[in-house]
């Protein structure tokens, strides 16, 4: 049986890096505060990334409408399935920040929270999508 290969959906490169941007603050916040609530809302991001697609998020909703309009020169585009997969390892760790919180760790949210946040950082201000490298890690090792 023969798979039909899928088109890969493109997506601007700069809306990853904002989208982390927002992602840094919110975390940065959850982390200083250890506030649930925030970190869960940041979960519904990251579950919403993953799932669909980072393009569908709430931040690439704003990237889209406030920030892309004001940009100019060259758009470059990215196959959107590295990022998605970056969505769903910050999920990974948001969960397992809110599971922290539930059972009353606040060493367990405080690792979880401080990995996500060192994550979304490395991609905001280096733009380094280390969610990314390790999406093409796993394609390189499935493939061989």
């Amino acid at each position: 049986m023969s798979q039909q290969l899928k088109t890969p959906t493109l997506i601007d490169v700069r809306g990853p890096r904002f989208s982390a941007t927002i992602t840094v603050i919110v975390l940065a916040i959850a982390l200083a505060t250890q506030n649930a609530w925030v970190l869960a809302l940041q979960a519904v991001v990251f579950a919403i990334g993953a799932i669909r697609g980072p393009q569908f998020t709430p931040y690439a909703f704003i990237f889209k409408r406030v920030v892309k309009p004001r940009l100019r020169g060259e758009v470059v585009t990215e196959d959107s399935r590295p990022p998605q997969f970056a969505q769903t390892v910050g999920f990974i760790f948001a969960l397992l920040g809110l599971l922290g919180a539930a059972i009353g760790s606040s060493l367990v949210f405080g690792i979880a929270v401080g990995f996500a946040l060192a994550a979304a950082f490395l991609n905001s201000v280096f733009n380094y999508c280390l969610g990314c490298e390790m999406y093409l890690l796993v394609l390189r090792i499935r493939t061989r």
